[in-house]
């Protein structure tokens, strides 16, 4: 059966979908992107600050399903421009131990939910 993860501390859902869902063990999370929790405001005065509320907002949601970034098995993340991948790893990978980082792919793509520069979405295990 699966549970509805939403919290308060993460930005609300922008559509028909929840911030994740947990079956059994395993977490799915919807992507996230930098809106400010607490404002709706988008948060991009650079890749980096841009990125550090993407990842603070996946951080919120991990903590309400009682998961850390260690749980997280799967990344995906979704970038306008593919010239910002350097600084956005720098930014991701202080969320993660090095030696037991998940799995990931970094994609560029058209275009984005309300023109942002980042999306990551992630799948964990408890």
């Amino acid at each position: 059966m699966k549970k509805i993860i939403n919290t308060k501390n993460a930005p609300a859902p922008i559509g028909p979908y929840n911030q994740a869902v947990l079956i059994g063990n395993t977490l799915y999370t919807s992507g996230q992107i930098a809106l400010n929790p607490s404002n709706g405001q988008l948060v991009n005065e650079s890749i980096e600050v841009e990125t550090k509320q993407v990842m603070e907002n996946m951080k919120a949601v991990l903590t309400e399903a009682g998961m850390t970034f260690e749980n997280v098995v799967k990344s995906s993340i979704f970038v306008k421009n593919m010239n910002d991948f350097a600084k956005i790893n720098i930014v991701y990978e202080n969320y993660f131990n090095v030696e037991t980082a998940p799995a990931r792919e970094t994609v560029e793509v058209g275009n984005l939910p309300l023109f942002v520069n980042v999306e990551i979405s992630m799948i964990a295990i408890k």
